[in-house]
C-alpha cells in the first residue's frame, strides 16, 4: 500500500468514525430531476412525503387550524393595526416553543430516545464564549424568538395586508381546485430552490463572515438551531414567500409556505434521523445531508428536494467516497488560490 493509499484510508476511517449514527448511505435526491422519467418512483416519492403522516401532512393541518381559528379575515388585513398583527405573532411565537421546544425538551433534556439514530453524539454546548450568553441553547433560543419570529410574521403581515388592497393576486379553490392542491405540492420544490440559492450566496467569504457565521456556531445541532440566524438572514431566508406577488395563492398557502420555511427548520436541525415508536422510526426528522454540512461547510446547501448540489457539483451523498472527493476539491481549491 503506498503512502498516498494509507492516507486515503486513514481519512475514511475518521470520517465514519466521526459518526455516531448514519442512514442509509449513499443518500439520494428526489426523482423528480432525473432523466429518463420514473414515474413509479416519483409517485413512491410524492406519497412518503404526502400520504403519510409527516411534516407536510402536519403542516397542512396547521395552517388549516390557524387559518379557521387563529387568523383574522382578509378584509381586516387591509389596514396595518396591532390589534390583528399581534394574536398572528403570538401564534407563530407559541407554534415555535411548541415544536423547537418540544422537540428540544424530548430528545435533548429528559433523553426519551436516548442517542438511538443520533447523527452527532456530542453534547450541545453550555459554556461557550463562542455562544450569546455563552450557551448554545440560549443563543439558538434567542435568535430564533426574538428575530426569527419577528421576520416570519413579518413577512405573513406584508402578504395578507398586500392580498387584501390588491396589490398580490389572489386564487381560491372555486377558481381552480387543481390549482390549489397543485401549489401545495409546489411550494416545497420552490422553498429548496430558493434556498439553496440564497444559501450558496450566504457562504460568499464577505456574506459569511458578517452574516452566516452566526448560524454556523452550531456545529453540532439541536432544534433551536434551525432558525438561528442574523437578522440580515432572516430577511433574505423568508424571502421566498415574495414570489407570491407575481404567483396567485390563497392565504391559506402562505400559511402553509411560512410555517414550512420556520417550524421543518427546527425539525430538520433536530439532529436524530427520526422519532423512534416502539423501535419503528415513525416520523422523519433531521436530515443527515444538512447534518454533513453542518460539520463540512462546503457541501449540501441545499436539500434534496431539487437536487442542487448534485447539478453544481457539492454534494456530499455520506459515503467515504464521496467524503475523500470533497477533501479533494478542497484540496485542489487551495492550490488554486480561489
Amino acid at each position: 500500500m503506498t503512502t498516498q493509499d494509507k492516507a486515503s484510508t486513514t481519512a475514511r476511517n475518521r470520517f465514519e468514525t466521526q459518526w455516531h449514527y448514519r442512514p442509509d448511505v449513499p443518500t439520494e435526491s428526489s426523482p423528480l430531476f432525473q432523466w429518463p422519467l420514473k414515474p413509479l418512483a416519483i409517485w413512491h416519492w410524492f406519497a412518503a412525503r404526502w400520504l403519510v403522516l409527516g411534516e407536510n401532512t402536519v403542516l397542512v393541518a396547521l395552517a388549516l387550524i390557524s387559518w379557521f381559528w387563529f387568523q383574522p379575515p382578509l378584509e381586516v388585513s387591509k389596514t396595518l393595526s396591532i390589534d390583528w398583527i399581534a394574536p398572528m405573532y403570538l401564534r407563530n411565537l407559541a407554534l415555535m416553543i411548541g415544536v423547537a421546544g418540544g422537540l428540544h425538551l424530548y430528545f435533548f433534556y429528559w433523553k426519551k430516545q436516548g442517542k438511538q439514530l443520533r447523527h452527532d453524539e456530542r453534547e450541545l454546548v453550555t459554556k461557550g464564549r463562542n455562544f450569546t450568553f455563552g450557551n448554545q441553547v440560549r443563543d439558538n433560543m434567542f435568535w430564533t424568538l426574538a428575530s426569527g419570529v419577528t421576520f416570519w410574521t413579518a413577512y405573513e403581515v406584508l402578504m395578507f395586508w398586500a392580498m387584501a388592497n390588491g396589490y398580490a393576486p389572489l386564487s381560491s379553490w372555486s377558481d381552480n381546485p387543481v390549482w390549489f392542491v397543485l401549489l401545495f405540492l409546489l411550494t416545497p420544490l420552490w422553498i429548496s430552490l430558493h434556498f439553496y440559492l440564497v444559501h450558496r450566496w450566504m457562504h460568499y467569504p464577505k456574506i459569511y463572515q458578517v452574516v452566516h457565521k452566526l448560524h454556523h456556531r452550531n456545529n453540532n445541532v439541536g432544534p433551536w438551531s434551525g432558525l438561528s440566524m442574523h437578522p440580515l438572514e432572516h430577511l433574505v431566508f423568508f424571502s421566498s414567500i415574495l414570489i407570491h406577488f407575481v404567483i396567485a395563492a390563497h392565504p391559506l398557502h402562505i400559511l402553509f409556505h411560512m410555517m414550512h420555511q420556520s417550524l421543518t427548520a427546527s425539525t430538520s436541525h433536530t439532529g436524530y434521523n427520526g422519532l423512534l415508536v416502539k423501535g419503528k422510526n415513525r416520523f422523519a426528522l433531521g436530515t443527515f445531508p444538512h447534518q454533513l454540512h453542518h460539520r463540512y461547510l462546503d457541501c449540501n446547501y441545499g436539500n434534496p428536494e431539487v437536487p442542487c448540489d448534485k447539478w453544481f457539483g457539492t454534494f456530499h451523498d455520506g459515503t467515504a467516497e464521496s467524503h475523500e472527493k470533497l477533501q479533494q476539491r478542497r484540496r485542489e481549491k487551495s492550490m488554486s488560490g480561489t
